[in-house]
């Protein structure tokens, strides 16, 4: 149990969390003033904590920038960290104790999209935004007849990561017109963002002329693929098409080439971590992901949020989220600047009226961020459709193409 005590414009207010986790290598405060926390959310222990410690660390570095470079006059921001492990139901408890803190004025994450689900409403209900570096599936933002009748469910969720409906196909276009592969497996963990992913994939790789010769599911947490490896085997697969995170796929592409089945495995962005290849060892050697943007390391901007990571020791892998995160929890403190700004240059006094002009002011974005440009369409969208296919080379994920989804 943690006791926060945090002192407002209105004047002193204590709140009681619980679940939560502050960070304590932040590099200080601003000045004293007003104390504004943001909320950050992913799984922190257990499967997909990688990417989920990646994204928290990546918002406790523009956390600690912003304070340091006294982006808001007065006000010095707190991050408070939670662990969802990638379960539904503690994403929404999560999502209630942020919301229920009287300091909070916006949380970025959760990394899994079946998580964000749980945790829409309850931000929508408090007015607070919330902002997921990673979320791709397309019915978040768009809602359920995403296909056929776009309507966006929540005014306050907003993304930096681009949708599965880009992601999907541009994979498939890879797949079929780059590595040439004109019959794939396609299997999906069941989950909203696997089964989701899977299923543009699969629709669209036969739109390009493609085969899908066979289909299959696999439960998260299951360690032992063999019946599915026989499956994949007796199709005459040439690509295996996997929707879902890297704690399963890394068992599945060793099963695999263990045996006898030397064809690669191809994946979306819950992939995307050196997990992956630690855990398959030479087995991934070939194997692809797609992953939201252009390699971190490739962008100027983000050299020194690269070299910040690296120095602090902090654990989790920057490269898939940690840049996102980056410019999420950015844009939610640019949007706080904006609400003092317009307020004469003071905190407003109702912490429901601030959280009701971040959100106002988050959807108003339009800066260049350390991944790029960030602003957003009118469903919450990022703007940037970049997206980039790596493959395992060396031992190592290599950037083999680039583009702008369409």
């Amino acid at each position: 149990m943690v006791i926060l005590t945090s002192v407002m414009a209105t004047g002193a207010l204590t709140l009681t969390a619980c679940g939560s986790r502050d960070d304590k290598g932040g590099d200080g405060d601003n000045g004293g003033g007003t104390t504004l926390t943001i909320g950050v959310d992913a799984p922190l222990s257990g499967e997909n904590s990688t990417t989920g410690l990646g994204i928290q660390y990546g918002a406790q570095i523009a956390v600690d920038d912003a304070n340091k470079n006294k982006l808001v006059p007065g006000v010095t921001f707190k991050l408070k960290a939670f662990d969802d492990k990638a379960q539904p139901a503690t994403g929404q408890s999560n999502a209630t104790a942020i919301t229920g803190d009287k300091t909070a004025v916006g949380a970025v994450g959760p990394l899994n999209s079946g998580v964000a689900q749980s945790m829409q409403q309850v931000f929508a209900s408090a007015n607070m935004v919330e902002i997921s570096p990673s979320n791709t599936n397309p019915a978040l933002t768009q809602g359920k007849d995403w296909q056929t009748a776009k309507k966006r469910p929540y005014k306050t969720y907003f993304r930096t990561a681009t949708t599965d409906e880009l992601q999907g196909s541009f994979a498939a276009d890879y797949a079929y017109n780059g590595l040439k592969k004109k019959k794939v497996f396609v299997v999906d963990d069941k989950q909203t963002y696997g089964a989701g992913l899977a299923k543009i994939f699969n629709e669209q790789f036969k739109k390009l002329g493609g085969t899908v010769v066979g289909t299959d599911h696999v439960n998260t947490g299951d360690k032992d693929f063999g019946s599915l490896v026989t499956k994949i085997k007796t199709s005459g697969a040439d690509l295996l098409y996997y929707g879902g995170q890297y704690d399963e796929s890394s068992l599945i592409t060793k099963q695999m080439k263990d045996g006898g089945v030397k064809i690669p495995l191809f994946g979306g962005d819950g992939m995307f971590a050196s997990t992956y290849i630690e855990t398959a060892g030479a087995a991934s050697e070939g194997d692809l992901a797609t992953a939201v943007g252009v390699p971190a390391d490739t962008l100027p901007a983000a050299k020194t949020f690269i070299e910040t990571y690296k120095s602090k020791g902090y654990k989790g892998d920057y490269g898939a989220y940690g840049a996102y995160s980056y410019d999420a929890t950015t844009a939610i403190i640019k949007a706080v600047k904006a609400a003092v700004d317009a307020n004469g240059g003071k905190v407003p006094s109702d912490i429901n009226a601030l959280r009701s002009s971040v959100v106002d002011g988050v959807q108003k974005s339009d800066f260049e961020g350390i991944s790029g440009k960030v602003s957003f369409d009118q469903y919450g969208d990022t703007t940037n459709k970049q997206l980039t296919v790596y493959q395992v080379t060396k031992g190592a994920w290599k950037a083999v193409k680039t583009g702008t989804a369409s």
